[in-house]
Protein backbone atom coordinates (compact mmCIF):
# COMPACT_ATOMS: atom_id res chain seq x y z
CA UNK A 1 0.00 0.00 0.00
CA UNK A 2 1.43 3.31 -0.98
CA UNK A 3 0.73 6.02 1.70
CA UNK A 4 -0.72 9.45 0.64
CA UNK A 5 1.01 12.67 2.05
CA UNK A 6 -0.49 16.63 2.24
CA UNK A 7 2.34 18.99 2.52
CA UNK A 8 2.10 22.93 2.55
CA UNK A 9 4.64 23.56 -0.36
CA UNK A 10 3.79 27.39 -0.61
CA UNK A 11 2.03 30.12 0.39
CA UNK A 12 -1.95 29.01 0.34
CA UNK A 13 -0.52 26.35 -2.42
CA UNK A 14 -0.39 22.10 -1.02
CA UNK A 15 0.79 19.15 -2.61
CA UNK A 16 -1.26 15.69 -2.74
CA UNK A 17 0.96 13.20 -3.16
CA UNK A 18 0.37 8.96 -3.41
CA UNK A 19 -2.62 6.87 -3.32
CA UNK A 20 -6.44 8.82 -2.58
CA UNK A 21 -7.65 5.58 -1.57
CA UNK A 22 -9.92 4.00 0.99
CA UNK A 23 -6.95 3.08 3.13
CA UNK A 24 -5.33 6.84 3.46
CA UNK A 25 -8.20 9.56 2.57
CA UNK A 26 -9.14 9.62 6.82
CA UNK A 27 -5.47 10.55 7.26
CA UNK A 28 -5.06 13.34 4.76
CA UNK A 29 -8.89 14.47 6.32
CA UNK A 30 -6.76 14.45 9.52
CA UNK A 31 -3.61 16.36 8.53
CA UNK A 32 -5.64 18.86 6.73
CA UNK A 33 -7.64 20.20 9.64
CA UNK A 34 -4.66 21.56 10.82
CA UNK A 35 -2.98 23.04 7.65
CA UNK A 36 -6.01 24.40 6.30
CA UNK A 37 -6.61 26.43 9.08
CA UNK A 38 -4.01 29.04 8.56
CA UNK A 39 -4.52 29.75 5.16
CA UNK A 40 -7.45 32.04 3.50
CA UNK A 41 -7.30 30.04 0.49
CA UNK A 42 -6.54 26.23 -0.78
CA UNK A 43 -4.92 25.65 -4.03
CA UNK A 44 -4.26 21.80 -3.54
CA UNK A 45 -2.32 20.54 -6.52
CA UNK A 46 -3.33 16.52 -7.31
CA UNK A 47 -0.34 16.22 -9.93
CA UNK A 48 1.15 13.44 -7.86
CA UNK A 49 -1.49 11.08 -7.59
CA UNK A 50 -0.77 7.81 -8.13
CA UNK A 51 -3.96 6.08 -7.78
CA UNK A 52 -7.07 7.33 -7.03
CA UNK A 53 -10.80 5.57 -6.01
CA UNK A 54 -14.15 6.94 -4.99
CA UNK A 55 -12.72 8.13 -1.58
CA UNK A 56 -10.24 9.91 -3.24
CA UNK A 57 -13.24 11.66 -4.60
CA UNK A 58 -14.98 11.98 -1.75
CA UNK A 59 -12.01 13.72 -0.14
CA UNK A 60 -12.24 16.06 -2.61
CA UNK A 61 -15.39 17.04 -2.31
CA UNK A 62 -15.15 17.13 1.65
CA UNK A 63 -12.62 19.50 1.15
CA UNK A 64 -14.95 21.81 -0.93
CA UNK A 65 -17.19 21.48 1.64
CA UNK A 66 -14.52 22.69 4.34
CA UNK A 67 -13.64 25.99 1.95
CA UNK A 68 -17.68 26.87 1.43
CA UNK A 69 -18.57 26.48 5.37
CA UNK A 70 -14.55 28.46 6.35
CA UNK A 71 -15.34 31.37 3.61
CA UNK A 72 -12.23 29.63 2.06
CA UNK A 73 -11.68 29.19 -2.13
CA UNK A 74 -10.69 25.65 -2.56
CA UNK A 75 -9.03 25.17 -5.95
CA UNK A 76 -7.90 21.76 -7.63
CA UNK A 77 -4.66 21.80 -9.98
CA UNK A 78 -3.70 19.07 -12.01
CA UNK A 79 -6.49 16.46 -11.35
CA UNK A 80 -5.45 13.36 -12.35
CA UNK A 81 -8.11 11.55 -15.35
CA UNK A 82 -8.74 8.75 -13.06
CA UNK A 83 -10.24 11.49 -10.74
CA UNK A 84 -11.75 13.53 -13.54
CA UNK A 85 -13.58 10.28 -15.26
CA UNK A 86 -14.80 9.23 -11.40
CA UNK A 87 -16.32 12.67 -10.56
CA UNK A 88 -18.11 12.74 -14.43
CA UNK A 89 -19.42 9.31 -13.97
CA UNK A 90 -20.83 11.14 -10.41
CA UNK A 91 -22.16 13.76 -11.57
CA UNK A 92 -20.15 16.15 -9.84
CA UNK A 93 -17.17 17.47 -12.08
CA UNK A 94 -18.37 20.80 -12.23
CA UNK A 95 -17.88 21.17 -8.35
CA UNK A 96 -14.06 20.38 -8.60
CA UNK A 97 -13.64 23.44 -11.53
CA UNK A 98 -11.99 23.66 -15.21
CA UNK A 99 -9.37 21.37 -15.63
CA UNK A 100 -5.92 23.20 -15.06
Amino acid sequence: MTQATLTNTGVNLFAVTGNLSFATVNDLLGQSKALFAAVPSLDIDLSAILHADSAGLALLLEWLRYGKHNNKVVRYKNLPAQLRSLAEISEVDTLLGDPV
